[in-house]
C-alpha cells in the first residue's frame, strides 16, 4: 500500500501528475520526526545545567563529556542509517527510528530523579540520546530520492532547517517545562532547589507524547520507493570517490560548527560570563542558523552552492576570531573556572550569532552541491546516449544519497569535538581559547578545498 514500484522525478509529466504531491506528504511529515530527533539529540545540552541544582554532583569536564557524547554516538549511527534507506525503506525506518527515541526520553525522565544515579547510567543515557542524531541521514537520504535535481536543495533545506527547529525548542522548552509538575502524581516528586521546586523529570517526559504521534503518522502517512532499493554493496563504491571525502571534510565545517556550538554554547556562556543571565536566550543562536538553513539551500540551486558554501566558510572564520576576541582574559592556572569578569558579552552574542547564521547557510549549501558533483560527474562519463545518460542519472542519484548521509555522519562529529575542545582546553589552559583557535585554523583549510576543487574559475568539479 505505501510501496512505489516506479519512482521517476525527472520526467515533468511524472512530477506535475503525481510526484510533487507524493514528495511533499513525506517531505512535511518527516518535519516534526526530525525536528523531535533533533530535540532529544541536543536534550542533555540543557539538563546539565541543572543537574547541579537537583543535587548531582558532577565535575565541569565531566558535564561537558554528557554535552559530547550524544553527538558521538549519533554521528557513528548516520553511518548506517544513512545506507539503511535504500535498503529498508524511508517509511518504515522513519518510523521506527523515531518511536526509538521513546528509549532515552523516557531514561532521562526516570534517571534525574535520583540523584544518586551513577554517573556511568548517565552516560549510557547520554549515548542513547544519539538515536535522534541518526535519523537526520535517513531523513536526507529518502528526501533526496524524492526530488528532482532542480529542487533538492531547495527540498533538503527546508526539512534540514525546520528539523534544526528541535535544538532551539529543547533549549527553550526544558527550562519553561521544569518549573512545573506537568504530569502530576504520574510525573514524580520534584526536586527542591534555592530557587524553588524544579521537576527535571519533564525535560525529557515532555516529548514522549509527542515521539509517539510522529511515529505513528510517519508509518501511516510516509511511502517506501520500492524502485530505488539497493544493498550496501552497490552504494559502498562511494568510499572510492574523492569528492565523498572532499564534501565529508567541507560538511564537517558547516554542519559540525553548527550541532558543536550548539551542544557546547549553554555551558561555554556559563563557565565564562557566570555574572550574565543569559541562558534562558541560548536558544536563539541554533534558531538564527536552523531558519537559515533553507536560504542556503535556494542560493545554492539559483548562485551555485560552492560559491554560497566559499563565502559561508570566510564568515564563520571572522565570526571564530570574534568570538576569540570577545572572551574574558584566560586564567594562568591550568582548570581555573573563567567565570570572572572582563570580556564583551555583546560582542560574543554578535560573534556567536554571525558563526550560526553562516554555519546554517552552509549547511544548506554544502547539502546541495553533493548531488549536484555526483550526478554531474556520472552523467559527464556517460555519454550521449539516453539510455545511459538514464542509468547514469539513477547512479548518481544512488551514490549522492551514500554521500548524503556518509558526510552527515562525519559533519556530526563536530558536534563531539567542539564542546568536549572547550572542555579540555578549559582543563588543560584555563580557557576555551585554544579550542577556539583551532576552529580558526580548520575554517582556513575549508577555505582552501572549496576554492580549488569547487569555485574557482576553471575548478575540477564547478557547482
Amino acid at each position: 500500500m505505501h510501496a512505489i514500484a516506479r519512482w521517476n522525478p525527472e520526467d515533468p509529466g511524472f512530477w506535475n501528475s503525481a510526484g510533487r504531491g507524493i514528495a511533499a506528504r513525506n517531505l512535511w511529515l518527516s518535519v516534526p520526526a526530525l525536528a523531535l530527533a533533533f530535540a532529544v539529540w541536543m536534550l542533555w545540552s540543557v539538563v546539565v545545567l541543572h543537574l547541579p541544582a537537583a543535587g548531582f554532583r558532577y565535575s565541569t569536564n565531566q558535564l561537558f563529556w554528557l554535552t559530547a557524547l550524544p553527538a558521538l554516538c549519533g554521528a557513528t549511527l548516520r553511518v548506517f542509517y544513512a545506507f539503511a534507506v535504500p535498503v529498508v525503506g524511508g517509511r518504515r525506518f522513519t518510523a521506527l527510528a523515531t518511536a526509538s527515541l521513546l528509549v532515552p526520553a523516557v531514561g532521562i525522565g526516570f534517571a534525574v530523579q535520583d540523584p544518586a544515579t551513577p554517573y556511568e547510567l548517565m552516560v549510557v543515557l547520554a549515548l542513547l540520546c544519539g538515536l535522534g542524531g541518526g535519523n537526520f541521514a535517513s531523513t536526507m537520504a529518502h528526501l533526496s530520492l524524492l526530488y528532482p535535481s532542480a529542487r533538492k536543495g531547495t527540498a533538503l533545506g527546508l526539512s534540514a532547517g525546520l528539523g534544526h527547529l528541535g535544538i532551539a525548542a529543547v533549549q527553550m522548552v526544558v527550562p519553561l517545562v521544569i518549573g512545573a509538575g506537568l504530569f502530576g502524581v504520574l510525573g514524580g516528586a520534584p526536586q527542591h532547589t534555592p530557587q524553588g521546586p524544579m521537576w527535571l523529570q519533564n525535560a525529557g517526559f515532555v516529548w514522549v507524547p509527542l515521539i509517539a504521534v510522529s511515529a505513528l503518522a510517519a508509518w501511516f502517512g510516509m511511502d517506501d520507493l520500492a524502485g530505488t532499493r539497493t544493498s550496501f554493496a552497490e552504494q559502498a563504491v562511494i568510499f572510492t570517490r574523492k569528492h565523498n571525502w572532499l564534501m565529508c571534510w567541507l560538511y564537517l565545517g558547516t554542519f559540525g560548527s553548527f550541532i558543536g556550538y550548539a551542544a557546547g554554547l549553554p555551558m561555554l556562556v556559563q563557565n565564562q560570563f557566570s555574572g550574565v543571565e543569559a541562558l534562558p536566550w541560548v536558544w536563539l543562536g541554533p534558531l538564527l542558523g536552523a531558519v537559515l538553513r533553507p536560504l542556503g539551500g535556494w542560493l545554492a540551486d539559483r548562485c551555485g552552492g560552492a560559491r554560497v558554501t566559499f563565502w559561508a566558510f570566510v564568515a564563520m572564520a571572522l565570526g571564530a576570531i570574534a568570538v576569540l576576541l570577545s572572551l574574558p582574559p584566560q586564567q594562568a592556572a591550568a582548570g581555573a573556572s573563567t567565570g570572572g569578569g572582563g570580556g564583551s558579552f555583546a560582542g560574543f552574542v554578535a560573534a556567536g550569532g554571525l558563526l550560526f547564521a553562516a554555519a546554517g547557510i552552509g549547511n544548506g549549501s554544502t547539502f546541495r552541491m553533493i548531488p549536484a558533483i555526483f550526478i554531474a560527474e556520472r552523467t559527464q562519463a556517460a555519454g550521449p546516449l539516453p539510455g545511459a545518460r538514464r542509468q547514469a542519472l539513477q547512479d548518481g542519484n544512488v551514490e549522492a544519497v551514500g554521500v548524503l548521509g556518509f558526510a552527515s555522519a562525519v559533519g556530526a562529529y563536530g558536534g563531539f569535538f567542539i564542546p568536549k575542545g572547550y572542555g579540555t582546553s578549559i582543563a588543560l589552559t584555563g580557557g576555551p581559547q585554544a579550542a577556539l583557535l583551532v576552529n580558526v585554523f580548520f575554517y582556513l583549510t575549508c577555505i582552501a578545498v572549496t576554492w580549488w576543487h569547487y569555485s574557482r574559475r576553471h575548478a575540477p568539479m564547478p557547482c
